[in-house]
């Protein structure tokens, strides 16, 4: 299914915008564009992207094609609705506020911490350091995004003191 091509949108102008206006923005944007002002070779996007800027162009450009393009928009059908997305995650999903879950080889634990005393250091690295302040962290409210990594971390630990107890 094609999708019908807006001449004033392509243009970034308003369908009222005066023709000047619209000789500007076509100059603008086939400045930005052409291949002659590229040091790379052009690729097919940037080429779809001209051949559109040059089609709008030659829609509106003058009174007489202006007005034969607006009889034709007027008469033409409303085009289709995209498919309709899935609706976004709610707070009852898992991986609460929409945020979509991590890689699998993701560690938590490598989280950096973007505020206090520890600004730019990471979660096992403060542990390492100053575990009373990883378990302040999981009380306070600024620690709630970082409850699961310092579970683990705490898991981790307790289960290490726990094999150095039994040597």
């Amino acid at each position: 299914m094609e999708r019908r091509r807006d001449a004033y949108r392509i243009l970034n102008v308003t369908s009222d915008a005066d023709p000047d206006v619209i000789r500007a923005a076509y100059r603008v944007l086939a400045r930005k564009l052409h291949p002659d002002g590229k040091a790379a070779p052009l690729d097919t996007a940037a080429e779809t992207r001209m051949a559109d800027l040059n089609w709008a162009y030659a829609q509106i450009r003058d009174a007489a094609a202006r007005a034969r393009y607006e009889s034709e928009r007027r008469a033409a059908p409303p085009p289709a609705a995209p498919p309709r997305a899935a609706p976004p995650p709610t707070s009852t999903d898992p991986w609460t506020h929409g945020v979509s879950p991590p890689p699998a080889e993701h560690d938590p634990t490598l989280a950096v911490l973007d505020f206090g005393r520890y600004t730019g250091w990471k979660l096992r690295d403060v542990a390492k350091r100053d575990i009373d302040y990883i378990t302040w962290l999981r009380r306070h409210a600024s620690g709630a995004h970082f409850r699961p990594a310092i579970d683990r971390l705490l898991r981790e630990r307790a289960a290490k003191a726990g094999t150095a107890r039994r040597r």
